[in-house]
C-alpha cells in the first residue's frame, strides 16, 4: 500500500538525480538504501575498532596455549 512522505523540493530534486526517466522514487530510494547497507557493511568490516596487531595476537595466543 503506497504511503506519502514529505520532502523539500531540494531533497526531491537531489533524489531524482539518482534515477532515470522511467525510475519511480520508490525504485530510486530502494537503490540508495541498498548502497547505504553495502557502505555500512564495508565500514564495519574494515573498521579497526576492537582489533589488535597480528604480532600481539600471536603473543597472546602463545601465552594462552603453551
Amino acid at each position: 500500500m503506497p504511503t506519502t512522505i514529505q520532502l523539500s523540493k531540494e531533497t526531491k530534486k537531489l533524489i531524482s538525480t539518482f534515477g532515470s526517466k522511467e525510475d519511480t522514487y520508490d525504485t530510486i530510494i530502494r537503490r540508495l538504501y541498498k548502497l547505504a547497507v553495502k557502505e555500512q557493511l564495508k565500514e564495519f568490516l574494515l573498521s579497526s575498532e576492537g582489533t589488535m596487531p597480528i604480532d600481539e595476537a600471536i603473543k597472546k595466543a602463545k601465552k594462552k596455549w603453551q
